[in-house]
């Protein structure tokens, strides 16, 4: 079965970015699911993404006429998934499939113990260095959806199809062979690059030039492969190298978005970043103290929001 209705939750950089993307393309219906303030926001101003004005159909998830979709992107930041999962009863209908491109590794098990681990893919989104303000949205690298089953030696008919929608999108793609182990990585660099640029409230370009950025991020992201190896999952230090390849093609002003966050005065990720870290560090008996005082300069930081 073709995918062609398509519902977004989220319109904050990568649900604008990858749903307007949808809706250029042919053959694709798509909507953003919204409530309240946001549902008026995005009816009465639309988004704007990279200059261009898009009138974005926004449907209420409590509107009885509301259609189940093929494939539903989420997008949320993690503290907004728990209060957020209701509103996606209308749209879930027996050949809907479901892929989460949300930082972290707990979003997929919470949406597949609402709605069933059978209609999920895993996913992810890397490389893109959107930066949002309001309704408008910019960037100048789009990244990569990363996605799949946990394995993928043999493609599965539900990664076949969201491979299709997603080429037709022209949004740019990869299957893993292992799933998991990509998803820890994306991890590990969101530990880094994440908060210590929430830290520093430093854009990419200072940690593509300067070494004690580059040292204070590296620092963070190796005590995250130490437990991530504690979960059986085998990162490396070349992991850790191989970042800079993506790092290297972003743009030097773009912000990542727990700086964004921080500097908009929101709530951070920092829970499922340097937390989760601290915690499976607890569990492994592993110290992690790099992360737990950027942990603790991050909730200074948010208090003083």
């Amino acid at each position: 079965m073709i995918i062609q209705r398509v519902a977004i939750l989220g319109a904050g950089g990568l649900g604008a970015a990858y749903g307007t993307q949808f809706m250029r393309a042919p053959g694709f219906m798509t909507q953003f699911i919204a409530r309240d303030g946001r549902f008026e926001r995005l009816r009465q101003k639309g988004l704007i993404v990279n200059g261009e004005a898009y009138d974005v159909p926004v449907v209420h998830p409590d509107d009885e006429n509301a259609q189940t979709a093929d494939l539903i992107l989420v997008a949320l930041k993690q503290h907004q998934l728990q209060d957020a999962l209701a509103d996606l009863q209308r749209f879930v209908g027996e050949q809907t499939l479901i892929l989460s491109v949300m930082n972290g590794l707990d979003s997929e098990p919470m949406i597949g113990d609402r709605y069933g681990m059978e209609k999920l893919l895993y996913g992810m989104a890397l490389g893109i260095d959107a930066v949002r303000e309001g309704n408008r949205i910019d960037y100048s690298a789009g990244g990569k959806i990363f996605f799949g089953e946990p394995l993928n030696d043999t493609l599965s008919d539900r990664v076949r199809r969201v491979q299709e929608a997603l080429n037709r999108a022209a949004i740019p793609n990869e299957i893993p062979a292992d799933m998991m182990r990509a998803m820890w990585r994306k991890f590990m660099i969101n530990v880094g690059i994440n908060q210590a640029s929430a830290v520093l409230r430093a854009p990419y370009g200072v940690f593509q030039t300067d070494p004690a950025a580059q040292e204070i991020m590296e620092s963070l992201m190796r005590e995250a492969i130490a437990v991530a190896n504690g979960e059986g999952i085998g990162l490396n230090e070349a992991d850790l190298q191989g970042w800079y390849d993506f790092l290297n093609t972003l743009s030097a002003n773009g912000k990542t978005s727990m700086l964004q966050d921080i500097e908009a005065g929101r709530k951070t990720e920092v829970e499922i970043f340097g937390g989760k870290v601290v915690a499976l560090g607890e569990k492994q008996a592993i110290n992690t103290p790099v992360n737990r005082t950027i942990v603790n300069a991050i909730h200074v930081l948010e208090a003083g929001r």
